[in-house]
């Protein structure tokens, strides 16, 4: 079996040939190219032939669709230099504008986002020690919604987007991985996550929590809808799995929040999923200890990025003994143990009692949150052989 395979039948619930191991490795990549400091035997290699190499699966982020936001004006300048202009943009991933804000030099960039209702603005900011780290997205200095007036400008946006799907070019792009990976179909974060990270960021939604919570819990149901009408559009996608990228928190979302407003938003649209044969999953990296139990009836079927302790507060065998049937674990393997500040012997511990714990579990193994600019590619590869000779 190949990775792509591997990972397949674990998510539909089967037992493959052997423990899927696969994570993102972009951030070491890029990180390391940006201080030319890539390797010497890898300073030749595309990011996908360093995968297939150390025997590693490459995990990477595509949307299928977009959308098409009608009376829409949008215009982005870079240090004062206008880079784009355009009217009635197709956009993957709005507000944060994946894909659209520059992220390979540092400078700060203004989005205006001009509509018939009015003029919201965000700024987004590259410092050198993003690119260094090889991370792919800005810094959000400025959300788009602070102001009562903002809220229905923002309504406005969404209520008039429209769905389009790019299920071809996602297919081609899974194909070019050629079995080495496994091509994670993303969506944006469930409502409140988004409006929590990218629509007004923390402080302003806390305060809109209980100063304007009619105003909030509006502008949470016009994102819901949107997110409804993606997901049943993806009913022609032919792939089993959907991720929403939450970057959840048990701390910034607490369990009342949770309960409240997450979720539901993953019950309702697990139901949607699970009808046309997918199963649904989100990026959950930070510390979930506050939410472990939770999560078990959220309706979720898989915690991608899964970050345990000493990351964390929540531990693997926490994890495992409350998710008996759900969600699944990717990941559990902290980037911490792949610091060359770890002793290689308590490294090779870790990992010796890990693959223990998780023998005939289904699980899929995945460095978390990804490869890290400060770890150690052999050990990578180290744990690979590990896993491929406990299956000899």
């Amino acid at each position: 079996m190949n990775i792509n395979e591997r990972v397949n039948i674990v998510l539909q619930g089967g037992s493959p040939d052997r423990i899927p191991f696969i994570s993102r490795m972009d951030f070491w990549y890029e990180g390391l190219k940006f201080q030319n400091k890539l390797p010497d035997e890898y300073a030749e290699m595309s990011l996908n032939e360093i995968h297939r190499s150390i025997g590693f699966g490459q995990e990477e982020w595509r949307m299928p669709c977009a959308f098409r936001y009608r009376n829409l004006e949008l215009l982005v300048t870079r240090d004062g230099q206008q880079i784009l202009h355009e009217y009635e943009p197709e956009i993957e991933f709005f507000p944060d504008l994946w894909g659209i804000i520059p992220v390979n030099q540092t400078g700060e960039t203004v989005t205006e986002l001009i509509t018939p209702q009015g003029k919201l603005e965000c700024i987004h900011r590259v410092v050198e020690g993003s690119l260094k780290a090889g991370t792919t997205r800005s810094q959000l200095v400025k959300p788009p919604v602070l102001e009562p007036d903002d809220f229905r400008i923002y309504e406005f946006i969404i209520e008039h987007s429209e769905f389009v799907p790019r299920f071809e070019d996602f297919y081609q792009h899974a194909d070019d991985l050629n079995g080495s990976g496994f091509l994670v179909p993303t969506v944006n974060r469930v409502p409140f996550q988004s409006v929590l990270i990218d629509v007004m960021g923390e402080i302003a939604c806390f305060y809109a929590l209980y100063d304007s919570p009619e105003l909030l819990e509006r502008m949470l149901a016009v994102i819901d809808q949107q997110i409804v009408e993606l997901l049943e559009n993806l009913s022609g996608f032919d792939y089993p799995y959907i991720e929403f990228v939450d970057n959840l928190d048990g701390f910034m979302t607490n369990p009342r929040l949770f309960q409240k407003f997450v979720s539901p938003s993953y019950q309702k649209y697990a139901e949607i999923l699970h009808d046309q044969g997918k199963k649904l999953g989100s990026h959950l990296d930070g510390n979930l200890k506050p939410l472990v139990s939770l999560l078990a009836d959220s309706g979720l079927d898989v915690c991608e990025s899964f970050t345990p302790t000493p990351m964390t507060d929540c531990t693997l065998d926490e994890a495992m003994t409350i998710w008996e049937s759900r969600p699944l674990i990717w990941g559990g393997i902290p980037s911490y143990y792949l610091e060359e500040r770890i002793m290689e012997d308590e490294f090779q511990r870790f990992i010796y009692d890990l693959l223990l714990k998780v023998e005939g579990r289904p699980i899929i193994l995945g460095i978390a949150d990804a490869v890290m600019t400060d770890n150690m590619i052999g050990r990578v590869e180290w744990i690979s052989r590990q896993i491929e000779a406990l299956a000899n």
